[in-house]
Protein backbone atom coordinates (compact mmCIF):
# COMPACT_ATOMS: atom_id res chain seq x y z
CA UNK A 1 0.00 0.00 0.00
CA UNK A 2 1.36 3.54 -0.74
CA UNK A 3 1.25 4.85 2.59
CA UNK A 4 2.00 8.42 3.73
CA UNK A 5 4.60 7.30 5.83
CA UNK A 6 6.17 10.49 6.67
CA UNK A 7 3.20 11.34 8.80
CA UNK A 8 2.45 7.84 9.98
CA UNK A 9 3.61 6.19 12.90
CA UNK A 10 4.84 2.23 12.70
CA UNK A 11 1.56 1.46 14.14
CA UNK A 12 -0.34 3.35 11.88
CA UNK A 13 1.36 2.16 8.66
CA UNK A 14 1.10 -1.28 10.28
CA UNK A 15 -2.72 -1.14 10.96
CA UNK A 16 -3.88 0.83 7.84
CA UNK A 17 -1.80 -2.39 5.57
CA UNK A 18 -3.80 -4.99 7.61
CA UNK A 19 -7.14 -3.36 7.43
CA UNK A 20 -6.31 -2.43 3.79
CA UNK A 21 -6.08 -6.36 3.24
CA UNK A 22 -9.06 -7.78 4.71
CA UNK A 23 -10.72 -5.05 2.39
CA UNK A 24 -8.19 -5.79 -0.72
CA UNK A 25 -8.62 -7.85 -3.78
CA UNK A 26 -6.64 -10.61 -2.66
CA UNK A 27 -8.71 -11.28 0.84
CA UNK A 28 -12.24 -9.86 0.57
CA UNK A 29 -13.69 -11.85 -2.64
CA UNK A 30 -12.70 -15.12 -0.23
CA UNK A 31 -13.64 -14.31 3.09
CA UNK A 32 -17.42 -15.33 3.88
CA UNK A 33 -17.44 -13.51 7.43
CA UNK A 34 -16.61 -9.85 6.03
CA UNK A 35 -18.57 -10.58 3.15
CA UNK A 36 -21.72 -11.24 5.19
CA UNK A 37 -20.89 -8.15 7.26
CA UNK A 38 -21.12 -6.21 4.13
CA UNK A 39 -24.30 -6.99 3.27
CA UNK A 40 -25.78 -5.60 6.58
CA UNK A 41 -25.32 -2.33 6.29
CA UNK A 42 -24.33 -0.71 2.72
CA UNK A 43 -20.93 -2.48 2.76
CA UNK A 44 -20.18 -0.74 6.62
CA UNK A 45 -18.54 -2.82 8.87
CA UNK A 46 -18.11 -1.23 12.53
CA UNK A 47 -14.66 -0.81 14.06
CA UNK A 48 -15.75 -2.86 16.80
CA UNK A 49 -16.78 -5.92 14.68
CA UNK A 50 -12.79 -5.16 12.43
CA UNK A 51 -11.04 -5.24 16.26
CA UNK A 52 -12.49 -8.88 16.76
CA UNK A 53 -9.88 -9.75 13.83
CA UNK A 54 -7.28 -11.40 15.98
CA UNK A 55 -4.15 -10.33 13.49
CA UNK A 56 -5.74 -6.48 13.62
CA UNK A 57 -6.31 -7.18 17.34
CA UNK A 58 -3.00 -8.11 17.91
CA UNK A 59 -1.98 -4.65 16.70
CA UNK A 60 -4.21 -2.25 18.40
CA UNK A 61 -7.22 -2.04 21.09
CA UNK A 62 -8.12 1.46 20.16
CA UNK A 63 -10.45 2.29 17.46
CA UNK A 64 -8.84 5.86 17.41
CA UNK A 65 -5.51 4.48 16.32
CA UNK A 66 -7.33 2.90 13.27
CA UNK A 67 -9.01 6.02 12.53
CA UNK A 68 -6.10 8.01 12.45
CA UNK A 69 -3.97 5.52 10.37
CA UNK A 70 -6.72 5.05 7.55
CA UNK A 71 -7.04 9.35 7.96
CA UNK A 72 -3.58 9.36 6.79
CA UNK A 73 -3.59 6.26 4.28
CA UNK A 74 -2.85 7.80 0.89
CA UNK A 75 -4.57 4.61 -1.18
CA UNK A 76 -8.42 5.64 -1.33
CA UNK A 77 -8.85 2.21 -1.09
CA UNK A 78 -11.06 2.75 2.20
CA UNK A 79 -13.47 5.40 3.50
CA UNK A 80 -14.75 6.22 7.59
CA UNK A 81 -18.31 6.87 8.20
CA UNK A 82 -18.85 10.04 9.42
CA UNK A 83 -19.23 9.45 13.00
CA UNK A 84 -15.85 7.53 12.73
CA UNK A 85 -17.50 4.15 13.99
CA UNK A 86 -17.26 2.13 10.05
CA UNK A 87 -15.29 1.65 7.71
CA UNK A 88 -16.17 0.55 4.12
CA UNK A 89 -14.23 0.25 0.49
CA UNK A 90 -14.74 2.75 -1.16
CA UNK A 91 -17.71 2.30 -4.18
CA UNK A 92 -14.99 3.97 -6.63
CA UNK A 93 -12.83 0.82 -6.02
CA UNK A 94 -14.65 -1.95 -6.73
CA UNK A 95 -13.61 -5.41 -6.72
CA UNK A 96 -11.75 -6.69 -10.01
CA UNK A 97 -13.80 -9.79 -11.50
CA UNK A 98 -11.89 -12.87 -10.92
CA UNK A 99 -11.40 -14.24 -14.29
CA UNK A 100 -8.91 -15.61 -16.16
CA UNK A 101 -7.32 -12.33 -17.50
CA UNK A 102 -7.14 -11.46 -13.58
CA UNK A 103 -5.15 -14.42 -12.82
CA UNK A 104 -3.03 -13.97 -15.27
CA UNK A 105 -2.11 -10.81 -14.24
CA UNK A 106 -1.34 -11.63 -10.91
CA UNK A 107 1.05 -14.02 -11.69
CA UNK A 108 2.71 -11.62 -13.65
CA UNK A 109 2.57 -9.25 -10.52
CA UNK A 110 4.02 -12.19 -8.23
CA UNK A 111 7.61 -13.21 -7.24
CA UNK A 112 9.30 -16.31 -4.96
CA UNK A 113 11.68 -15.89 -2.58
CA UNK A 114 13.28 -18.46 -0.77
CA UNK A 115 15.68 -18.77 1.83
CA UNK A 116 14.32 -16.78 4.94
CA UNK A 117 15.53 -18.68 8.59
CA UNK A 118 12.43 -21.01 9.22
CA UNK A 119 11.55 -18.86 12.30
CA UNK A 120 11.50 -15.54 10.55
CA UNK A 121 8.12 -13.57 10.80
CA UNK A 122 5.89 -11.77 8.99
CA UNK A 123 6.73 -8.44 10.62
CA UNK A 124 10.30 -9.68 10.17
CA UNK A 125 10.03 -10.24 6.02
CA UNK A 126 7.73 -7.09 6.08
CA UNK A 127 10.26 -5.06 7.03
CA UNK A 128 12.98 -6.51 4.83
CA UNK A 129 10.11 -5.37 2.26
CA UNK A 130 10.09 -1.69 3.35
CA UNK A 131 10.86 0.54 0.60
CA UNK A 132 11.42 -2.28 -2.09
CA UNK A 133 7.54 -1.78 -3.70
CA UNK A 134 3.67 -1.46 -3.28
CA UNK A 135 2.98 -4.65 -2.23
CA UNK A 136 -0.56 -6.39 -2.64
CA UNK A 137 0.14 -9.74 -0.44
CA UNK A 138 2.70 -11.84 1.23
CA UNK A 139 1.77 -15.01 1.72
CA UNK A 140 4.17 -17.20 3.73
CA UNK A 141 4.44 -21.08 2.26
CA UNK A 142 3.78 -23.64 5.42
CA UNK A 143 3.77 -26.94 5.80
CA UNK A 144 1.33 -29.91 6.14
CA UNK A 145 2.26 -29.14 10.06
CA UNK A 146 1.85 -25.47 9.67
CA UNK A 147 5.41 -24.50 10.26
CA UNK A 148 6.83 -21.69 7.98
CA UNK A 149 9.16 -23.27 5.03
CA UNK A 150 11.26 -20.22 4.49
CA UNK A 151 9.80 -19.05 1.53
CA UNK A 152 7.07 -16.80 0.02
CA UNK A 153 5.42 -15.80 -2.65
CA UNK A 154 5.20 -11.54 -3.13
CA UNK A 155 2.48 -9.81 -5.15
CA UNK A 156 2.93 -6.20 -5.91
CA UNK A 157 0.71 -4.05 -7.23
CA UNK A 158 1.71 -3.64 -10.76
CA UNK A 159 3.66 -6.16 -13.19
CA UNK A 160 6.28 -3.44 -13.75
CA UNK A 161 6.85 -3.07 -9.88
CA UNK A 162 7.53 -6.98 -9.95
CA UNK A 163 9.97 -6.69 -12.49
CA UNK A 164 11.57 -3.39 -10.57
CA UNK A 165 11.97 -5.49 -7.96
CA UNK A 166 13.82 -8.78 -9.01
CA UNK A 167 16.67 -5.83 -10.33
CA UNK A 168 17.55 -5.27 -7.00
CA UNK A 169 21.01 -6.06 -5.60
CA UNK A 170 19.53 -5.43 -1.83
CA UNK A 171 17.43 -8.42 -2.00
CA UNK A 172 20.45 -11.04 -2.17
CA UNK A 173 20.39 -11.92 1.23
CA UNK A 174 18.45 -11.97 4.62
CA UNK A 175 20.33 -12.14 7.96
CA UNK A 176 23.31 -13.41 5.99
CA UNK A 177 21.08 -15.76 4.32
CA UNK A 178 21.69 -16.46 0.64
CA UNK A 179 18.03 -15.79 -0.93
CA UNK A 180 16.80 -17.28 -4.13
CA UNK A 181 14.14 -14.87 -5.97
CA UNK A 182 12.33 -15.58 -9.05
CA UNK A 183 9.63 -14.43 -11.18
CA UNK A 184 6.78 -16.57 -10.99
CA UNK A 185 7.09 -17.57 -14.54
CA UNK A 186 10.74 -18.63 -13.96
CA UNK A 187 9.99 -20.38 -10.59
CA UNK A 188 7.49 -22.47 -12.04
CA UNK A 189 9.66 -23.34 -14.76
CA UNK A 190 12.13 -24.36 -12.41
CA UNK A 191 9.50 -26.50 -10.30
CA UNK A 192 8.49 -27.97 -14.02
CA UNK A 193 12.26 -29.43 -14.93
CA UNK A 194 12.51 -30.80 -11.50
CA UNK A 195 9.40 -33.06 -11.89
CA UNK A 196 10.93 -33.84 -15.44
CA UNK A 197 13.98 -34.79 -13.86
CA UNK A 198 11.98 -36.57 -11.11
CA UNK A 199 9.96 -38.46 -13.15
CA UNK A 200 12.66 -39.78 -15.26
CA UNK A 201 14.76 -40.87 -12.08
CA UNK A 202 11.40 -43.09 -10.86
CA UNK A 203 10.94 -44.64 -14.66
CA UNK A 204 15.21 -45.31 -13.89
CA UNK A 205 13.77 -46.66 -10.87
CA UNK A 206 11.59 -48.73 -12.48
CA UNK A 207 14.52 -50.81 -13.77
CA UNK A 208 16.38 -51.70 -11.03
CA UNK A 209 13.54 -53.07 -8.78
CA UNK A 210 16.06 -56.17 -8.41
CA UNK A 211 18.96 -54.11 -7.01
CA UNK A 212 16.67 -52.58 -4.49
CA UNK A 213 16.25 -54.46 -1.22
CA UNK A 214 15.49 -53.51 2.68
CA UNK A 215 13.95 -50.10 2.22
CA UNK A 216 10.61 -51.25 2.61
CA UNK A 217 8.96 -50.80 6.19
CA UNK A 218 5.10 -51.85 6.67
CA UNK A 219 2.92 -50.78 9.29
CA UNK A 220 -0.56 -51.66 10.61
CA UNK A 221 -2.46 -50.73 13.29
CA UNK A 222 -5.24 -47.90 14.57
CA UNK A 223 -4.20 -45.27 13.13
CA UNK A 224 -7.43 -43.38 12.05
CA UNK A 225 -5.69 -39.86 13.99
CA UNK A 226 -2.11 -40.65 12.30
CA UNK A 227 -1.15 -38.41 9.10
CA UNK A 228 1.88 -38.71 6.73
CA UNK A 229 4.16 -36.07 8.21
CA UNK A 230 3.98 -37.86 12.17
CA UNK A 231 5.89 -40.75 9.89
CA UNK A 232 8.47 -38.29 9.16
CA UNK A 233 8.68 -36.73 12.12
CA UNK A 234 8.82 -40.18 13.86
CA UNK A 235 11.94 -41.05 12.21
CA UNK A 236 13.38 -37.80 11.91
CA UNK A 237 17.38 -37.99 12.13
CA UNK A 238 17.05 -41.77 12.03
CA UNK A 239 16.17 -42.55 8.35
CA UNK A 240 15.09 -40.36 5.19
CA UNK A 241 11.74 -41.38 4.08
CA UNK A 242 11.23 -40.92 0.41
CA UNK A 243 7.95 -41.95 -0.16
CA UNK A 244 4.76 -42.80 2.38
CA UNK A 245 1.91 -44.94 1.01
CA UNK A 246 -0.85 -44.22 3.72
CA UNK A 247 -3.85 -42.17 2.89
CA UNK A 248 -5.39 -40.75 5.97
CA UNK A 249 -7.91 -43.20 7.72
CA UNK A 250 -6.40 -46.20 6.51
CA UNK A 251 -5.01 -49.28 8.98
CA UNK A 252 -1.50 -49.91 6.98
CA UNK A 253 0.78 -48.77 4.80
CA UNK A 254 4.16 -48.61 3.59
CA UNK A 255 7.83 -46.37 3.84
CA UNK A 256 10.15 -46.15 0.98
CA UNK A 257 13.32 -45.38 3.09
CA UNK A 258 16.22 -43.87 1.02
CA UNK A 259 18.56 -46.68 2.63
CA UNK A 260 18.23 -49.69 4.86
CA UNK A 261 14.58 -49.54 6.62
CA UNK A 262 15.50 -52.07 9.08
CA UNK A 263 18.60 -49.64 10.40
CA UNK A 264 16.20 -46.99 10.52
CA UNK A 265 13.54 -48.87 12.27
CA UNK A 266 16.24 -50.20 14.93
CA UNK A 267 17.57 -46.57 15.52
CA UNK A 268 13.72 -44.95 16.09
CA UNK A 269 12.82 -47.64 17.99
CA UNK A 270 15.64 -47.06 20.85
CA UNK A 271 15.16 -43.51 20.82
CA UNK A 272 11.83 -44.03 21.85
CA UNK A 273 12.67 -46.54 24.68
CA UNK A 274 12.48 -49.71 23.03
CA UNK A 275 8.73 -49.20 21.61
CA UNK A 276 8.05 -47.57 18.28
CA UNK A 277 4.27 -45.91 18.56
CA UNK A 278 2.88 -43.09 16.15
CA UNK A 279 1.19 -41.17 17.80
CA UNK A 280 0.90 -42.83 21.40
CA UNK A 281 -0.76 -45.83 18.49
CA UNK A 282 0.40 -49.17 19.29
CA UNK A 283 1.36 -49.93 15.90
CA UNK A 284 2.89 -53.58 14.17
CA UNK A 285 6.04 -53.21 11.95
CA UNK A 286 7.26 -55.17 9.01
CA UNK A 287 10.41 -55.31 7.21
CA UNK A 288 9.59 -56.69 3.62
CA UNK A 289 11.27 -58.51 1.53
CA UNK A 290 11.88 -61.59 -1.60
CA UNK A 291 8.53 -61.28 -4.10
CA UNK A 292 6.30 -59.19 -1.57
CA UNK A 293 8.83 -56.24 -1.19
CA UNK A 294 9.58 -56.22 -5.21
CA UNK A 295 5.68 -56.26 -5.65
CA UNK A 296 5.25 -53.21 -3.13
CA UNK A 297 8.25 -51.19 -4.28
CA UNK A 298 6.68 -51.60 -7.85
CA UNK A 299 3.43 -49.96 -6.99
CA UNK A 300 5.06 -46.96 -4.75
CA UNK A 301 6.91 -46.45 -8.26
CA UNK A 302 3.69 -46.52 -10.14
CA UNK A 303 2.24 -44.27 -7.94
CA UNK A 304 4.79 -41.42 -7.52
CA UNK A 305 4.53 -41.46 -11.69
CA UNK A 306 0.63 -41.68 -11.48
CA UNK A 307 1.17 -38.84 -8.96
CA UNK A 308 3.11 -36.72 -11.55
CA UNK A 309 1.09 -37.69 -14.89
CA UNK A 310 -1.85 -35.89 -12.68
CA UNK A 311 0.19 -32.63 -11.41
CA UNK A 312 1.25 -32.51 -15.06
CA UNK A 313 -2.64 -32.33 -16.33
CA UNK A 314 -3.89 -30.56 -13.68
CA UNK A 315 -1.46 -27.85 -14.64
CA UNK A 316 1.13 -29.08 -11.97
CA UNK A 317 -0.40 -28.81 -8.63
CA UNK A 318 1.04 -32.17 -7.31
CA UNK A 319 3.23 -33.10 -4.35
CA UNK A 320 6.94 -34.11 -5.45
CA UNK A 321 7.89 -37.47 -3.69
CA UNK A 322 7.90 -37.87 0.14
CA UNK A 323 4.68 -37.59 0.84
CA UNK A 324 2.62 -40.48 -0.81
CA UNK A 325 -0.59 -40.43 -2.09
CA UNK A 326 -4.11 -39.33 -0.28
CA UNK A 327 -2.84 -35.53 0.74
CA UNK A 328 -4.95 -33.32 1.96
CA UNK A 329 -4.91 -29.75 1.43
CA UNK A 330 -5.17 -27.06 4.54
CA UNK A 331 -8.03 -24.29 4.38
CA UNK A 332 -7.49 -20.57 5.10
CA UNK A 333 -10.39 -19.15 7.01
CA UNK A 334 -10.82 -15.52 8.51
CA UNK A 335 -8.71 -15.43 11.27
CA UNK A 336 -7.46 -17.77 13.41
CA UNK A 337 -4.64 -16.35 16.14
CA UNK A 338 -2.18 -16.85 13.51
CA UNK A 339 0.25 -13.85 12.49
CA UNK A 340 -0.65 -12.73 8.99
CA UNK A 341 -1.11 -9.55 6.57
CA UNK A 342 -2.49 -12.45 4.30
CA UNK A 343 -5.57 -14.53 3.38
CA UNK A 344 -6.45 -17.30 0.95
CA UNK A 345 -4.52 -17.29 -2.18
CA UNK A 346 -5.74 -17.27 -5.39
CA UNK A 347 -5.38 -20.90 -7.24
CA UNK A 348 -3.39 -20.34 -10.73
CA UNK A 349 -3.90 -23.19 -12.85
CA UNK A 350 -0.13 -23.59 -13.01
CA UNK A 351 0.28 -23.47 -8.72
CA UNK A 352 2.23 -26.10 -7.60
CA UNK A 353 3.12 -27.77 -4.45
CA UNK A 354 6.60 -28.04 -2.79
CA UNK A 355 7.96 -31.32 -1.26
CA UNK A 356 5.62 -30.63 1.60
CA UNK A 357 2.81 -29.35 0.18
CA UNK A 358 1.23 -25.83 0.08
CA UNK A 359 -1.33 -24.57 2.35
CA UNK A 360 -3.96 -21.59 1.86
CA UNK A 361 -3.47 -19.14 4.48
CA UNK A 362 -5.57 -17.08 6.31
Amino acid sequence: MAENQEQMSPIEIKVARQIEYYFGDHNLPRDKFLKEQLQLDDGWVTLETMLKFNRLKSLTSDSSVIVAALQKSTTGLLELSEDKTKVRRSPNKPLPELNDEYKDALKHKSVYIKGFPLDTTLDEIQEWLTGKGTIENIQMRRNLQRQFKGSVFICFDTEESSKTFLERTDIKSFKDNEMLVLSREDYHAKKAEERKQFKAETKAKGLLLDEQTGCLLKFSGELEDVSREDFHQLFSGHGKIKWVDFTRGAKEGTLLFDGNAKEAFDKAKEANGGELKVKDNSVTWEILEGEEEKEVLKKIIEAQQESYSRSKGRGGRGRSGGRGRGGRRGRGGRDHGRTHYQGKKTKFDSDDEEEDGMFNID
